[in-house]
């Protein structure tokens, strides 16, 4: 009851009204007048701010010195409600009001500051597979996830998701294992190979047993250690509750020592009051507040004060490949002929034929290339396709083959050995090859890559130059990740990397000193995103569970926006370092003042909020600030 009471009396509305009762009680102090407000309110409207931001300050105290423990009871509240108190004991409520008001504005920025959306967790959850095609003898029956075994034979059809960790027994396929892995390209599976929870079976039917089931699960381990991160991310404490523990003392010591030096009480709340730390309370979160504006106005979510603040310090960002340094979608990238009789354009085109019936995101992509360039494509039949393996068709009278070596080989199509070097070639970029055969001759090969984004070779050198180490981490084949890397400039490559082994790393580099970031954009980046001192999501194009997992989003999925992220992260550390240093200068100023009796409780407080409004101008500059 108390606390809902606190609560109510903490948010919004009822501060505002607490601000408005403490200026009409300001108007006749600046007049020069005491005494209260005779004709206009029979009580000092200052008693109004003293119980509405009074009242959850106080409860706030009480809780700490029950719950906390050691020197942490010890806080920057209960400093200000001896200030409240002692002000209220001689009179003076337009003090009291005033300290308890300017911490229920500090209580009020720094909560508007760190809310954050947790929806992440449960998108994962909904990703989890209910059901699987449990074989026993010759019948087929649907049974709850959760009811499989290890070792149960399970049929899995295309289109649909695996249940469990797998072997496959029967059947060649090609998987989509973005969700584990990010790789852009599903992969071709076949008798002895692994597959994935929660993976989508693409294209052939295939028979798999069971081999880690229900927590056991890859799925399940990347929802488990989303949790654990998410739970083991302590909240940002205040600085004034961290200096609380000798701000306290300090204040009643010298407050008794002044009241023993002077005989006047006045003098001694006089130093209470500004010694309150409101100003302290102030910087960190208008700094913040102001800088996520400024973020904000440049395509950058910025989801805390906590992550913005460890940003500035990060030594070390870590990057995904797929959807983060590359568009994560396929293009043809060469039409290369090995026939001289044949034509780019016309191998393109004879393609695009053949592949115009696949579902396959190769062939779609070939598709797609041909209708760019405007290239008009016969129609085709007797279209037949290999799960894993390619497509046959016949395209105006000419049967075409088109897929990998070995499936041109089942066919009595075998290249020479120059082509074999091209293909080789191809891969070590990175590339997707597809062969294209007619008859017993090769006619050409197109390659398919993903495409790195333009702007991410000037993103990691500038990063360099401001003293920062760049990182690949991905799931993608070696070869293709070292091709990436070397694109963008960046020499730390780890590849083929499920997602633990993703959150390894980033574990292995905190422990060897580094303030790591993280950036992202799959789902199988969530864990890495929690573990990383401070996250980015790619926003525009990164999966909703990305997104909710990081600590900022880009959400123009520019990458030229990190360089710009870290500039403004440590020109808000530094602009944080300097407010404080200001408030404390201003608090200890005030102090030698009130005990030369110069200042009174009341003009104390004024001064204290002269402070206090010193240090939110000095935040507000960041927003307007260029960081270009």
């Amino acid at each position: 009851m108390i606390k809902r009471v606190s609560d109510v009396l903490a948010g919004l509305p009822m501060t505002i009204v607490a601000g408005v009762f403490l200026l009409f009680d300001l108007v006749p102090h600046l007049m020069g007048e005491t005494g209260g407000h005779p004709g206009i309110l029979p009580f000092d409207p200052a008693w109004v701010t003293v119980l509405i931001s009074g009242i959850p300050l106080l409860y706030l105290a009480v809780w700490r010195i029950i719950h906390n423990p050691g020197i942490s009871k010890i806080s920057s509240a209960l400093l200000i409600c001896i200030a409240m108190f002692a002000a209220i004991a001689i009179g003076d409520l337009f003090a009291a009001g005033e300290v308890a008001f300017i911490m229920a504005i500090g209580a009020l920025l720094e909560e508007a500051t760190t809310e954050r959306a947790k929806k992440g967790l449960k998108q994962l959850l909904s990703l989890a597979p209910v059901q699987g095609r449990r074989l026993s003898g010759r019948r087929e029956e649907m049974v709850p996830a959760e009811e499989i075994r290890q070792g149960d034979l399970l049929r899995i059809l295309p289109g649909e998701t695996i249940p469990v960790d797998g072997e496959i027994v029967s059947g060649e396929t090609s998987v989509d294992q973005s969700i584990m892995t990010g790789e852009s390209l599903p992969v071709d599976k076949g008798v002895g190979d692994g597959v994935f929870c929660g993976t989508i079976n693409r294209f052939g039917a295939i028979d798999i047993t069971a081999t880690r089931v229900g927590e056991d699960s890859s799925l399940q381990t990347l929802i488990r250690m989303v949790r654990e991160a998410e739970s083991s991310q302590a909240p940002m404490q205040r600085l004034a509750d961290r200096c609380a523990s000798w701000l306290v003392p300090v204040a009643l010591l010298i407050a008794v020592a002044a009241y023993l030096g002077t005989g006047n009480i006045i003098t001694a709340v006089t130093v209470l009051v500004v010694f309150c730390p409101c100003a302290l309370v102030l910087a960190t979160p208008t700094a913040i507040m102001a800088a996520i504006g400024q973020a904000t106005k440049h395509g950058v979510i910025i989801k805390s004060g906590e992550a913005l603040e460890k940003m500035g310090k990060v030594d070390t960002i870590a990057f995904d490949k797929t959807g983060t340094l590359t568009y994560g979608r396929l293009e043809v990238s060469d039409v290369l002929p090995f026939d001289p009789a044949v034509s780019a354009a016309e191998l393109l085109t004879l393609a695009a034929a053949a592949e115009s019936r696949s579902e396959h995101p190769l062939g779609k992509a070939i598709v797609a290339r041909a209708r760019e360039e405007g290239l008009a494509l016969p129609t085709s039949d007797e279209f037949r396709m290999t799960a894993g393996k390619g497509v046959s068709a016949r395209v105006e009278g000419r049967a075409l083959l088109c897929g990998k070596e070995a499936f041109l080989a089942e066919s009595g199509v075998s290249p020479d050995g120059g082509v074999r070097d091209i293909l080789e070639r191809l891969r070590v970029q990175g590339k997707a090859s597809v062969l294209v055969a007619e008859g017993n001759r090769c006619l050409g090969v197109i390659a398919l890559s993903d495409v790195l984004r333009p702007e991410a070779k000037d993103m990691v050198s500038r990063l360099t130059g401001m003293g920062a180490r760049t990182v690949l981490l991905t799931g993608d084949h070696r070869t293709t990740a070292a091709y990436f890397a070397q694109q963008a400039g960046i020499s730390d490559v780890r590849a083929e990397l499920l997602p633990e082994e993703k959150v390894g790393s980033i574990q292995e580099l905190r422990r060897g000193g580094c303030r790591v970031c993280m950036i992202g954009d799959g789902v199988n980046d969530a864990p890495a995103l929690k573990t990383a001192d401070v996250s980015v999501a790619m926003g525009g194009m990164g999966s909703d569970i990305a997104v909710d997992a990081a600590d900022i989003a880009l959400m123009r999925d520019d990458l030229s926006r990190i360089p710009y992220l870290k500039r403004l992260s440590d020109a808000t550390v530094k602009t944080i370092k300097l407010s404080i240093t200001l408030s404390m200068c201003i608090n200890l100023v005030a102090i030698i003042l009130s005990l030369l009796g110069m200042l009174t409780p009341t003009t104390g407080a004024l001064v204290h909020n002269a402070g206090s409004c010193f240090v939110v101008l000095i935040a507000a500059l960041l927003y307007d600030r260029k960081f270009e």
